[in-house]
């Protein structure tokens, strides 16, 4: 019997003359990490970790963000736990999802409250903008703007997905990817926290999915009070806070 399916979990079996809907089992693979509210224990094998809009843009100090004055130190903060952490996971087959701005060089998908986030006079200095040269356009898709930077080590088996809203659900095949995936509990980690790592996760969380924030794996460049909010939030509404380090620890013992 063939396995019919984009991904093994999610397959049928089939032959010329039957399909079995039954999917492939899958052993559980528990860890256990400390976190808030509780102690959490969950599935690697029903696990992903969606990693948010580590791009050059935000992280690198020849970025968007930096030529415009904002202080870039924290949005570089979450490089080293997720150069841990990120090999740790795929050791584990947990799957790396990376969740990057990456628009349209028309920007046609963009409705004016996206380009206005950005651009609040429009005076072309947001998404699409050319930074130095013509071919450094601000998040552009394929452009070295909107790459994830290069101290994190992509691997070709990650997935990849662009999103053009702060939540990474909007307009994007991500949900979809994760059924095909069959996971329940996401990890997450990235830039900005507040905004769109919080985003995403809380959607994630109205669509039933476990969400664990992962406080040293994400960050923001906004003021302290953000990122305490941030946590307080996920911890009181959305899910749980723990920490990468504190993961990768488990996954590597």
């Amino acid at each position: 019997m063939r396995r019919l399916g984009s991904t093994h979990v999610n397959s049928w079996g089939a032959t010329a003359s039957s399909i079995s809907l039954l999917r492939p089992e899958r052993p559980s693979r528990p860890v256990s990490v400390p976190s808030q509210p509780q102690a959490l224990t969950f599935d690697l094998a029903r696990t992903a970790i969606i990693v948010i809009d580590m791009q050059n843009d935000f992280c690198h100090p020849d970025g968007w963000l930096a030529s415009i004055g904002v202080d870039i130190t924290a949005a570089r903060r979450p490089i080293d736990p997720l150069k841990t952490l990120l090999p740790a996971l795929r050791k584990h087959d947990v799957p790396v999802i990376w969740l990057n701005w990456g628009n349209r060089p028309d920007r046609l998908n963009l409705p004016p409250s996206v380009l206005h986030v950005y651009d609040p006079a429009g005076e072309d200095k947001g998404i699409g903008a050319a930074i130095g040269s013509t071919d450094r356009k601000v998040l552009e898709d394929g452009s070295w703007n909107a790459a994830i930077i290069d101290e994190l080590e992509v691997d070709p088996e990650d997935i990849h997905i662009s999103k053009y809203r702060m939540s990474g659900f909007w307009d994007t095949p991500l949900e979809a990817i994760l059924k095909n995936l069959r996971v329940d509990t996401l990890l997450f980690s990235g830039v900005n926290s507040d905004q769109c790592v919080l985003s995403t996760l809380t959607d994630a969380g109205c669509l039933g999915y476990d969400c664990i924030l992962l406080d040293d794996c994400s960050a923001t460049t906004s003021p302290d009070f953000c990122q305490d909010a941030t946590v307080y939030n996920v911890r009181q509404c959305y899910g749980f806070v723990a920490s990468g380090s504190d993961l990768a620890k488990n996954l590597i013992r």
